[in-house]
């Protein structure tokens, strides 16, 4: 049986084709520059993200809202992950 390697659905022939049709349509030397774009877009909508929960959990703290429901709820995420890393541990292949 032959594994072929996936990201997002997407087999690598396939990455590899829409990276031909994308230099066919951009051309070479723009790409590095849509990549540099696109991930200062990305960049700047995380920061964004961040600086609104940020401003959400200052605002309930100061209006006496329980903020401590989300962090039980990501410490019982964290556990289960811990759980989930430990039993995929042994299951895995390693190339």
């Amino acid at each position: 049986m032959i594994q072929q390697t996936t990201f997002l659905f997407i087999s690598g022939g396939e990455i590899a084709f829409i990276l031909f049709i994308a230099i066919m349509v951009f051309g070479a030397d723009k790409l590095p520059e849509i990549a540099r774009g696109l991930g200062k877009g990305m960049r700047t909508l995380k920061d964004a993200t961040n600086d609104i929960k940020h401003e959400i959990t200052k605002t309930a703290e100061k209006n006496g809202i329980d903020t401590s429901i989300t962090k039980d709820v990501k410490k019982e995420l964290d556990k289960v992950k811990d759980n989930l890393e430990e039993f995929t541990g042994s299951v895995k292949r390693k190339f």
